[in-house]
């Protein structure tokens, strides 16, 4: 009898009805999440020129990601991910009105911008973790890398067509009138996760279900020591945190300077397209590797992956050339997309079952949470020294830290 595996299905999850809806819904949601990025962004350099404020922008934004994704991921293990997932895009509905009634009257002040990234952050941390739980209901344990990798890519796309969009909507809409427009994106995604045939009432009889909640932070303590048990997930969460601490998409925040050193004075296409650079990297990187079942999970070749991203964006950093630079933010986000996907692939499938909400939720603390200190180490210590030499330097430590995951975090025999 041959023990040959069935080799991998192209875009496995697309066979999937409701992962086809979730696909289109995602992309659509996070193409809102970056048209509002895309204005808000404009006018708060506008108004304010400070790279210090990009950097806070980053800091208020991600921090509830640090402080509340094990709590979101070991709620989504308890209770419905779909209804965390709705308050999640409420609340983006609500940031969005309130960025456009700020504009309208003229009355934002930077206070105003720190409390509206904060609560942005909120409705990312109800999306992030009950929406892995919720790929796992629809998709299962066969497609979960191909749902994960497809995910990973909507979010890309919506973060591709977020920039070009936006853009349209600056030039034709002014941001007074895009930004309300914008609003209006996330409520198909919100009416479907009412009636989508999905979560725990619709799991299996029998199906293991969270014996343990996180309420305290000894909880979180008790979350991250089993965590630890597991190489494989320790050190892709590891290798996610450090991405994030030292990088994460603080470059983004300070895009209108890169653009202004690049002769990119004006909110017109070019400044779109260097925007949505990385993303259109990191989406045909989704396409291309799903449609031929490219890049297996394995815990070294996502730490490979990654310091190729360093490399790229050190080189992003360092260039004055505009299209080089297009370039090598597209070589950026194909790279980044294909490790992030394989390294929550990695955790998604080795975390049992009783506890995959926290180790997702441990995983989203450090891959997100951590984009926090970004902040600190791309736009604060940028307004120091300059948003490239700060970029380049993250770029460098964290290959140096790869290198050590690589020599001492995976040493012996890894499984896939």
């Amino acid at each position: 009898m041959s023990n040959a595996a069935a080799p991998p299905v192209a875009f496995a999850a697309l066979r999937h009805p409701g992962f086809r809806a979730y696909f289109l819904l995602s992309a659509l949601a996070m193409m809102a999440d970056n048209i509002e990025h895309v204005i808000s962004y404009w006018v708060i350099f506008e108004r304010f020129h400070s790279p210090a404020l990009g950097g806070f922008a980053v800091v208020a934004h991600w921090l509830p990601f640090l402080l509340f994704s094990v709590y979101s991921g070991s709620l989504a293990d308890r209770y419905d991910p779909r209804r965390m997932i709705q308050i999640g895009m409420a609340l983006f509905m609500g940031v969005s009105i309130a960025w456009g009634l700020l504009f309208v009257t003229g009355a934002l002040e930077i206070w105003h911008a720190g409390a509206l990234l904060v609560v942005h952050g909120l409705a990312g941390v109800l999306w992030g973790p009950p929406s892995q739980l919720l790929l796992h209901d629809i998709v299962g344990r066969e497609h979960l890398q191909s749902a994960v990798r497809l995910n990973a890519t909507a979010r890309q796309l919506g973060m591709l067509m977020g920039p070009g969009v936006g853009g349209a909507l600056l030039l034709w809409l002014g941001p007074n009138l895009g930004i309300l427009v914008n609003a209006l994106l996330y409520l198909p995604f919100i009416l479907w996760l009412a009636v989508a045939p999905y979560g725990p009432k619709f799991r299996a009889a029998g199906a293991a279900v969270a014996t343990r909640a996180v309420r305290s932070l000894g909880d979180v303590r008790h979350a991250l020591r089993e965590i630890a048990q597991h190489r494989v997930i320790m050190a892709m969460t590891l290798l996610a945190g450090g991405a994030s601490l030292f990088i994460g998409n603080a470059y983004q925040a300070q895009m209108p300077g890169f653009a202004h050193d690049l002769g990119q004075q004006d909110a017109n296409f070019f400044y779109s397209m260097l925007l949505g650079a990385d993303a259109a990297g990191a989406l045909t990187a989704g396409f291309v590797l799903e449609s031929r079942s490219l890049l297996q999970p394995r815990a070294r070749t996502a730490c490979v992956l990654a310091m190729v991203w360093c490399v790229a964006l050190a080189g992003f950093a360092s260039t004055a050339s505009y299209p080089l630079a297009l370039a090598l933010l597209f070589a950026a986000g194909f790279v980044e997309l294909s490790f992030n996907a394989m390294a929550q692939t990695l955790v998604q499938l080795d975390a049992p079952a009783e506890m995959r909400g926290r180790a997702i939720g441990v995983f989203n603390m450090f891959a997100s949470g951590m984009r926090m200190f970004s902040g600190i180490t791309v736009g604060l210590v940028g307004a120091r020294v300059g948003i490239h030499a700060s970029l380049a330097a993250s770029a460098a430590l964290l290959f140096v830290v790869i290198g050590l995951l690589l020599r001492f975090g995976l040493r012996g025999p890894v499984r896939a």
